[in-house]
């Protein structure tokens, strides 16, 4: 039986430049968990386990079905009250999150609910499990750039990418995306590989 390897599948999505590129996307599901706070809090660690719970929860039921997947690399998106793209401006306790792990176009809402309650059972303490869901996502037209090296840095990339935008006459559509290639517990920062995203759209230009 073949195993998809989502990454080989759509190397669009899992790969990225160093500079700053345009790409577009179909509508893509996940799951996901939400919340609000330090990324190296209790709050964060909790909803990172419990996601990547049900996200096994999934793949172990599409692997007796004989659609075996990897569970891909972790996303997330942030945002703070206001403009979303100032969270590097604010307090880390004030930041909002979603984290996501993408599942393949086979996988449903039902399977999903399925796979969640079945790790609420097996992993009765970790509460927030009930917190996870099935989301479709439409980010469209992105622009996008792969940033290497610690998360403190990201607003380098982040400027270039804002400078390219601007360039291009789009404007920023949606949250801030980032996906994760590298795992930071297993790498040293400076070798860290982030894939940077934002949604944006063509500025509309009045003509007198």
């Amino acid at each position: 039986m073949d195993k998809l390897d989502l990454a080989k599948a759509y190397k669009t999505y899992y790969t990225a430049r160093t500079k700053p590129q345009i790409v577009e996307f179909e509508p893509i599901s996940y799951v996901t968990i939400a919340g609000k706070g330090d990324p190296n809090g209790t709050t964060f660690a909790n909803a990172t386990e419990a996601l990547y719970t049900v996200a096994y929860g999934v793949k172990g039921k599409c692997k007796k079905a004989e659609q075996d997947f990897t569970v891909p690399k972790l996303e997330g998106q942030w945002w703070v009250d206001g403009d979303p793209r100032t969270a590097l401006e604010v307090p880390r306790e004030q930041w909002h999150w979603k984290l996501l792990i993408r599942m393949p176009v086979f996988v449903t809402a039902e399977l999903v609910e399925e796979a969640r309650r079945g790790a609420l059972v097996k992993k009765k303490e970790l509460k927030v499990i009930a917190d996870v869901g099935y989301e479709t996502l439409h980010e469209g037209l992105c622009v996008q750039m792969l940033h290497v090296g610690p998360y403190a840095t990201e607003p380098e990339t982040l400027a270039q990418m804002e400078h390219f935008i601007l360039k291009e006459q789009l404007s920023y559509r949606g949250l801030h995306h980032e996906i994760y290639l590298s795992d930071p517990r297993k790498i040293d920062p400076d070798k860290l590989k982030t894939i940077l995203r934002y949604p944006v759209q063509a500025i509309e230009v009045v003509k007198g």
